[in-house]
């Protein structure tokens, strides 16, 4: 859906510049021509307006305004909302979030194809990006695994090796660290809240001890085993701050570069959703707002 709006976009911004660029070099003079002749050759009076056809007078209007989201979405900011809580606790169902489309070089619109490199994803940053089984979907997962990096996920314990660049001294394995928070209440359960630092991020991260890691619908790679992963050279390693609650790179793989929307940065606004089917109101009206949460995203 999303890109079908960019496409939307171009198309009419496209189509209202051409018209007003095609009116002014063409029509209008021809009107202002004939407007002369009427009037007996006679220049006319500075200031006067002339008729302008309806078309025209709409593309004029709204080309600035287009061109200007065109542009703001594109290349500068786009807003998302959270549909799930797969990011729980760092972002909730009705978030809504700023995604920074140039953080990770700027992209055509239409093809996606980046034309300008600005910068990289880190480990710890939260992304958005299409989803790769399903690219007319967008994701959004926190960035563990970097380029080159071996990634192990087992009893609930992430892993990482990070990768050895030529020439210079190799890193070891080591453990993500996480100090316990105390309990979080998801979905009528109490589970497991932890402080966890990724590269120079800290964050929030959820995990319930008694259910078990699906290690059956992980992704396989050749030449590792269960539940361990090396990332490819333009791709990237993602997971849900709701580990255990988080259709992620465990399930299906890896981000590739071209596959990157932007990072997320800030809460801008957000939403309860609390209405019962039974209730009067439609489910989708929000019934508070949480002005404590916006802000930016860690």
């Amino acid at each position: 859906m999303a890109n079908y709006f960019s496409l939307f976009l171009v198309f009419i911004t496209v189509a209202s510049g051409l018209i007003w660029l095609i009116d002014a070099k063409v029509f209008a003079p021809k009107r202002r021509q004939k407007v002369i002749a009427a009037n007996g050759g006679n220049a006319l009076p500075e200031g006067t307006e002339l008729p302008i056809p309806y078309l025209v007078d709409t593309a004029q209007q709204i080309f600035p305004v287009i061109a200007f989201v065109l542009v703001l979405r594109s290349f500068l900011y786009e807003p998302f909302q959270i549909p799930s809580g797969s990011m729980m606790p760092t972002l909730l169902v009705g978030d809504f979030i700023l995604v920074e489309k140039f953080s990770y070089g700027l992209k055509d619109p239409v093809t996606r194809t980046k034309f300008f490199e600005t910068g990289e994803p880190e480990r710890g940053d939260v992304v958005v990006f299409k989803y790769p089984e399903n690219t007319k979907l967008d994701y959004i997962k926190r960035v563990v695994g970097l380029p080159g990096d071996t990634i192990s996920y087992s009893s609930k314990d992430l892993y990482i090796k990070p990768a050895c660049p030529s020439g210079q001294d190799c890193l070891p394995e080591y453990k993500v660290q996480r100090d316990f928070l105390g309990q979080y209440n998801y979905q009528g359960y109490q589970i497991n809240k932890f402080s966890e630092k990724l590269g120079d991020v800290n964050h929030e991260i959820l995990i319930f001890p008694r259910r078990l890691d699906d290690i059956s619908r992980y992704h396989e790679q050749p030449g590792t085993k269960i539940g361990e992963w090396v990332v490819p050279q333009g791709h990237y390693f993602v997971m849900g701050d709701n580990r255990d609650n988080s259709e992620d790179g465990r399930f299906w793989g890896f981000v590739s570069d071209d596959h990157l929307v932007g990072k997320a940065v800030a809460i801008w606004i957000s939403f309860e959703f609390e209405r019962a089917p039974e209730d009067i109101l439609p489910t989708w009206i929000p019934t508070g707002v949480r002005f404590e949460r916006v802000g930016g995203i860690e």
